[in-house]
């Protein structure tokens, strides 16, 4: 699934799923940009890009706040040319049940994962739109799809980025942008699962069909068939990578 001569911008772009992710498009031959907080551990991510042969660009950006995201973005079409693809993965966990959930950790999830996703997709929507064509791809979760004990921030803030992609799919086909969501079940090492008990995700395992937890490569699959020009018909989807835990 070619993808010569594209850019895309990977957002927590440092490990786990967004480093599959970065890696996996950079190998269908797309140039990368990458955004996290922890700017050494994705400059690392980005060596392995260049490895690649592909380009690479790091930049360190909180995609919370608009004004970092519009930067970013700008960099991006300034350094790299161009803007094809963008992947809002960057996200964060403060588990708790509700009635332990303190008002700051509602509010920092649903921050960093919902707005910060809408803060990227404002700001790439007008080069996208200049080109006539592109990708946004969305990670969200299953427990988006069904909840989860403990995770009333998280699961909200994954539920709203469905809801986000599917309105950004509507006012954006008209120029040839697909807006499609991916729902990752349980993946293990990657940061969104360290906060579970050892109980919590032996009970989700039993309710996963196949019988395994999920790989950061099982999602980035899924992402490059999403940015891929086999999939130009396709938009306002969410294709779930669970293993069949949410059918």
């Amino acid at each position: 699934m070619g993808l010569e001569g594209k850019v895309a911008l990977v957002t927590g772009g440092s490990r786990g799923i967004g480093r599959a992710i970065a890696l996996r498009l950079a190998s269908d031959g797309a140039d990368i940009a990458l955004c996290a907080r922890n700017v050494e551990a994705a400059q690392s991510v980005g060596r392995e890009v260049e490895a690649l042969g592909r380009r690479c660009l790091v930049r360190q950006a909180d995609v919370s706040h608009s004004d970092q995201a519009d930067e970013l973005i700008k960099a991006v079409v300034g350094e790299m040319g161009s803007l094809y693809a963008l992947v809002n993965n960057a996200g964060i966990t403060r588990d708790n049940l509700l009635m332990r959930l303190k008002d700051d950790d509602w509010d920092d999830v649903l921050r960093v994962n919902l707005k910060g996703a809408f803060n990227c997709a404002r700001a790439a929507a007008r080069p996208l739109l200049k080109a006539r064509g592109g990708r946004i791809i969305n990670i969200t979760s299953v427990v988006g799809l069904q909840g989860n004990a403990g995770q009333a921030n998280y699961a909200a803030s994954k539920a709203g980025l469905i809801g986000l992609t599917k309105s950004l799919a509507r006012e954006l086909a008209s120029r040839s942008i697909t807006v499609n969501a991916v729902a990752p079940g349980l993946v293990p090492d990657t940061g969104m699962t360290d906060e579970l008990s050892e109980d919590v995700v032996d009970g989700m395992l039993a309710n996963v069909p196949l019988g395994r937890p999920g790989t950061p490569t099982d999602v980035a699959h899924a992402v490059a068939f999403l940015a891929a020009e086999e999939a130009a018909y396709i938009t306002g989807q969410v294709l779930s990578v669970d293993g069949g835990m949410a059918m």
